[in-house]
This record gives C-alpha cells, sequence and structure tokens, in this order.
C-alpha cells in the first residue's frame, strides 16, 4: 500500500471528470452546497487562498459508484478512475461553473471584485461579468474588456485587464492530491470517515452509509429503490438519510454517533439485512396508516419525520401478517398527532428516540409512548390561544389542514380534494383569506405576524389563489364559494369579519372554528383509558421571540425581539454574516455570528439541527426552518428609522431552548 502526492491544476481536474476518470465511490454522500458557498469558493481561488487539499483512491477493481450532481452524464473512462475521497463538494462546485450550470450562475462584479450568484439584477448592471464568460472555452477576452470599458468604471484599463486575467487563471490553479493506492474497500471507507469526521463533520447517517456500503457494496442502490418508491406517493422525505437512520435505530437505540457507527460496523451482515427487513416492513404498514387514516397526503405537512421512527420500529418487529387490534392502532396514530402537536422532536431528537424507542418494549407500549409526553389521565385540548400568533412554520400547520381533509374541504376552483392541491416539490398549496396586499394598506396597521397567522391561511390551488382570491378581501369572493364548503374550510359566517376592518375578529373566530375541528379530530384516536381533553393550566410567566427585517438604502439589519422573565431584550444581525453562518452550518461547521457588539454562537448537530444563542434563548431548529424564518422577516421589511434600538447589556442568567418554530407566538 502507498499514498501518492502530487498536484493536478483545475481545468485538468475538470476533463477527467468529463471522462469519467474521477468518480464517486458508493460511500460519498450527496452534494449539498448553496449558491453562497460556490460563490466564495470561486473568490477563493481568485485571490489566491488555499482551497484545501484532495483525497483520491485508485484500485485495480471497480468500485460500486454514485452519480455525480455535474448537471451531465460522464463518459465511460479509457482507465481506472480514481475514486473521490474528500473534494466531492469543490470538485463539483467547480465542474458546475466552468460548464455552465444553470444553478451555478456565478457572476463577478469588476469594480468590487465580489462574487455572488446571477440574479435579476446583476443581469441589469454591466459591472457585474459571468465567470463562465472569462473561463469558459469560448471566452471572447477582447470583446469583454471593450463591453466593460463603456461600463463607467472607476478603473483604469490597465487594472480592467489585469483583474479579468486573475479570473481567468482560476483554472490554473493548483490543487494537492493524495492518492490511496490498492487499499481495501473496508480500510477506505474506515479513511473517509475520519476524514470527514473533523472539522467538517458528516452527520450520523452518512457516516452509517459509508460503514454500510463498504461492508455490502450495492447497499445504496436498495436504499434509493425503497425511497424513490415512496417519493411516488408523495412521502419524498423518506430519503436515504431517513432510511439509514431507521436502520441505524433498528440495531441500536443509544442515540449516538459513535454508538451508531459502532454498532453497524460490530452487526454482522445477516443481522443489518434482518434490520432492513424491519424497516422496509414497518413502512409497508405505517406509510398508508398516515394516508389513509390520518389523510397526509404528503411528508411536508409533517413537522418532524423522527417522529415517524417509532412507529416504523413498533410495526417493523411485527410479522407481517400480525393484526394490530383497532384500539392499538388508534393509540399510536394518536401519540403521532400529541407528539407532533407537542412539538416533541422540535428540539435535539436523539435522546428523545432512544426514550421512546426503549418504550415500545413496555406491556403497553401506547400507555407507555402517551407517558413519556405527560398524559396519563386526560387527553389533549388545542384551545384558540395555542393557535395565537402562530404561522407556516408551526407544527399546527399539519392540523389545519387535517382538520380542513377531515371535513371533505374541496378546491375553490376546480372542486377536487384538497389533497390533489400538492404541488411538484410535495409542499400542499395554500393562500391567505384575507390578502396581504388588502391589510398592509390598511388604517388599522396590521403586522406581518397578524397577515401571516395561521387563521388566515386556507389549503386552496395556485388556480384558487389567482383566479378568485387574488388581491380582494373575502366579503368580495365569498358569495363565489359554496356555504358547505366555506364551512369544511372553517371559515366564519359573520359577514363583518369578511372585510378588512374586521380582520382581528376574524382571526379570533376561526381559530376558535379549528381548534375545535383539532380537538375533535385528536378525540377520534384517542384512547378509551384517556378522559376527555382538558386545558392545561399556564404555569410559567409567557416567553416570545420575534424575527423582523428593516431595510434601507442597501443595508439590511435583522432584528430578535425576545421577551423572558417580564424583561425584554433587542439583537441586531446582520443578514449576511447569518447566511454565510448557515451555509457553513450545512456543511457541518460552527461559527460565531455578530450580534451588536458581540458575537453569538451558532452549531450544528449531527442530525443537523442548528442552534443560535440569542438574549435569554437558545433557539433551535433546522436548517430549512431558519432561511424561511430569515427570509420571512424580510418578506415585509420595515425602514431602519423605525428599527428598535439593541440591548447594551448581556442577559443575565442562563439561557433555556426556544424552537424558531415558535417565533412570533407567546410560549409558556
Amino acid at each position: 500500500m502507498a499514498v501518492e502526492r502530487t498536484n493536478r491544476d483545475v481545468r485538468t481536474l475538470i476533463k477527467q471528470i468529463a471522462a469519467g476518470e474521477i468518480m464517486l465511490p458508493e460511500i460519498q454522500r450527496g452534494y449539498v452546497w448553496k449558491a453562497s458557498q460556490v460563490a466564495r469558493l470561486i473568490e477563493s481561488l481568485y485571490r489566491g487562498y488555499p482551497a484545501g487539499s484532495l483525497l483520491f483512491w485508485k484500485t485495480g477493481q471497480p468500485a460500486e459508484t454514485r452519480e455525480a450532481a455535474i448537471g451531465t452524464s460522464q463518459a465511460l473512462p479509457s482507465v481506472m478512475p480514481l475514486y473521490l475521497l474528500d473534494g466531492q463538494q469543490r470538485l463539483t462546485s467547480l465542474f458546475r461553473v466552468l460548464t455552465d450550470h444553470p444553478e451555478a450562475q456565478v457572476v463577478f462584479n469588476i469594480e468590487t471584485e465580489a462574487f455572488q450568484n446571477q440574479s435579476a439584477a446583476t443581469r441589469r448592471n454591466r459591472k457585474w461579468i459571468k465567470v463562465y464568460d472569462v473561463v469558459g472555452p469560448d471566452a471572447d477576452m477582447f470583446a469583454i474588456h471593450g463591453e466593460l470599458k463603456g461600463a463607467g468604471l472607476a478603473l483604469p484599463e490597465p487594472e480592467i485587464g489585469r483583474r479579468l486575467n486573475a479570473l481567468q487563471k482560476i483554472t490554473q490553479r493548483d490543487f494537492h492530491m493524495e492518492v490511496l493506492h490498492d487499499f481495501e474497500y473496508e480500510e477506505v471507507a474506515d479513511i473517509f470517515v475520519r476524514v470527514n469526521s473533523g472539522g467538517r463533520a458528516l452527520k450520523t447517517t452518512d457516516l452509517a452509509l459509508a460503514t454500510l456500503s463498504a461492508r455490502t457494496p450495492g447497499f445504496l442502490g436498495q436504499l434509493e429503490a425503497e425511497s424513490a418508491r415512496w417519493a411516488e406517493q408523495g412521502y419524498g422525505a423518506l430519503n436515504v438519510n431517513f432510511l439509514i437512520k431507521a436502520l441505524t435505530l433498528s440495531l441500536s437505540t443509544t442515540g449516538t454517533r459513535l454508538a451508531s457507527v459502532a454498532k453497524l460496523t460490530a452487526a454482522s451482515t445477516e443481522m443489518v439485512e434482518t434490520g432492513w427487513e424491519k424497516v422496509q416492513r414497518g413502512l409497508a404498514r405505517v406509510v398508508p396508516l398516515l394516508r389513509e387514516r390520518l389523510l397526509i397526503p404528503t411528508t411536508a405537512l409533517i413537522p418532524s419525520l423522527a417522529a415517524l421512527h417509532p412507529l416504523i420500529l413498533y410495526y417493523g418487529r411485527q410479522p407481517s401478517d400480525a393484526r394490530i387490534p383497532r384500539e392499538v392502532e388508534n393509540g399510536l396514530l394518536y401519540w403521532f398527532l400529541v407528539a407532533t402537536a407537542r412539538n416533541r422532536y422540535g428540539g435535539a431528537t436523539d435522546t428523545t428516540l432512544t426514550q421512546d424507542i426503549r418504550t415500545l418494549d413496555a406491556d403497553d407500549p401506547v400507555a407507555a409512548l402517551l407517558g413519556n409526553l405527560g398524559i396519563r389521565e386526560h387527553g389533549l385540548a388545542v384551545a384558540d390561544s395555542d393557535l395565537s400568533g402562530r404561522n407556516h412554520q408551526s407544527p399546527y400547520l399539519m392540523f389545519c389542514y387535517l382538520a380542513a381533509a377531515h371535513a371533505g374541504a374541496t378546491d375553490w376552483w376546480d372542486g377536487g380534494p384538497i389533497s390533489a392541491t400538492v404541488d411538484q416539490s410535495g409542499k400542499p398549496q395554500y393562500s391567505l383569506v384575507h390578502p396581504a396586499t388588502k391589510l398592509r394598506s390598511h388604517s388599522s396597521k396590521y403586522s406581518s405576524t397578524e397577515i401571516n397567522e395561521l387563521a388566515n391561511i386556507v389549503f386552496v390551488s395556485e388556480q384558487t389563489a389567482k383566479n378568485i382570491i387574488g388581491s380582494r378581501s373575502p366579503a368580495a369572493y365569498m358569495q363565489s364559494v359554496g356555504v358547505s364548503d366555506r364551512t369544511a374550510h372553517a371559515i366564519p359566517d359573520d359577514p363583518a369579519v369578511l372585510e378588512a376592518a374586521g380582520y382581528r375578529d376574524f382571526l379570533a373566530a376561526r381559530r376558535m372554528l379549528l381548534a375545535e375541528r383539532i380537538t375533535a379530530l385528536l378525540d377520534q384516536f384517542r384512547p378509551a383509558f384517556l378522559a376527555a381533553a382538558g386545558t392545561e393550566a399556564k404555569t410559567r410567566a409567557p416567553r416570545s421571540l420575534v424575527l423582523a427585517g428593516y431595510s434601507e438604502s442597501g443595508r439590511s439589519v435583522l432584528v430578535a425581539e425576545a421577551e423572558a422573565d417580564s424583561r425584554s431584550w433587542t439583537g441586531w444581525i446582520n443578514p449576511g454574516d447569518f447566511e454565510r453562518a448557515l451555509d457553513a452550518a450545512s456543511t457541518g461547521i460552527a461559527s460565531d455570528v455578530p450580534v451588536g457588539d458581540d458575537t453569538a454562537p451558532l452549531r450544528v448537530d449531527d442530525e443537523g439541527s442548528v442552534t443560535f444563542g440569542l438574549g435569554p434563548f437558545i433557539i433551535r431548529g433546522s436548517l430549512d426552518q431558519w432561511r424561511t424564518a430569515v427570509k420571512d422577516a424580510f418578506e415585509d421589511a420595515q425602514p431602519l428609522t423605525e428599527c428598535p434600538e439593541p440591548t447594551d447589556d448581556q442577559w443575565p442568567g442562563e439561557p433555556t431552548e426556544f424552537l424558531i418554530s415558535d417565533a412570533g407566538v407567546p410560549a409558556s
């Protein structure tokens, strides 16, 4: 065995990828970089910064591979390929940029030397040029230079030429390469795990996949086939990572990365096969239950897929022909609904999963699972206050959909079931009953939090939103909607609340209707040993978090306003800094984000959950939830002149956990 050390320039590496001389082994994860990360890579090469080394494996035996996300098919290699172990994100990004991939349209500002992804604004500005136009095979530097001379640049001609030349030379930058020769597949997988569990840590599922691929080449194909099966039924989020997590849980309930990977490593091929059969058997029972009993058409409605794992493992442990008593089936679905309403898996999930999975061994697993939720005598009642201030990020979005689906609600445009309004991405379509344009211009000065409340959301198609609702108040269009369908969608029948002036009364009335419907839905599945639901007493002072965007003259500020223990706190965050920190988190890297004159830690765990410390809270959420929260904050950005002043002092005492899905909602 030997390790060869050499260097190769970017252009050569790209040609080798196209020729199939560099391929991805099955143990590799998928491509995950965001456009902003690609732009920063190109900037690093432009400025001559270190871009890291690459690790390859060369063997005389063909290895299982996975398709590279380069947007084109690789040629059949004329020589034995190099298998890329470390550097996939960088090389894939470079290939995309240098082949004009539609999702890698990086542009360069010749005047400021800034890089970003192409946008409508950069297309209109002649100072921005596409990197591909400079480094591509058909680049016409003379023409580009001539166009830039007429763009009104505050740069001398020689400097324009120097910058264009520096940009063109990024394809000549060398990468240091290390090539492993004649290592066995299992040893290569172990090296892969070690390399990728440092500063750019892989998730537990990625490490587990590497271990499984080494032990059973071709196993990835089985996972992808199973995932594709459920994607065809609307359950696209049951992807390879989800399936790997289900498998690791079937073999180990300790919930830590080392234990899961170690368990897989120690497991025999027969044990892995048995565990995989349990996962498949569990899915075959659980998905139909969710679709047919609960009427959930898509995983996009389920706030946390982690809540499915106990159900999958329970059914997976049963023989294929086992008949589960109706009361047990109802009880398990009731637990799933209550766990979702309680946001049981909204925070750190491994410890919670371990607790719930171990509970499956109890004599009465339904009672034991509900006991983990603190439900032992009375069922759960949803009050109108539980829906107040919540938006589409809330777990209650699923319940609002289910309330309509179980009432037989249809789309107002074509009369089809609301399950048919799920779009191509697998997300349910919805609109605002009271359009935002009407509410924002009203003299009552409705806030963005009020406008985007769950109680203002109705599950209808894009055609309904455009052709029936438009920008009109419900008082103007509700006459075209049948009475029975208004009732099914829980629309209040008081004409006064359908006018913009009565919007707050509309929210109050619809919250009550939705809360009653959701509680009735829960009661359909409530086990007989639980009494009718009661209202829980509030025992703690309210806590709240509101994120708002302020923007003016090219400057933007993300403001976090928090309240806890009868004290308030306000912090200012640069949205650019925060976006870069989220990009880093997507690759497993922690950051310290400037907040006013201080910094706040942004951390990511191996399950992809991101925490950010702000004032009284450690705020937890997924990357998608964080990105959506920031996008929502700037959807109705306010002028900087109205921005509240930040708090000078640090928060006294220890911060407590707060879920990003509860942002904008007083919590107790």
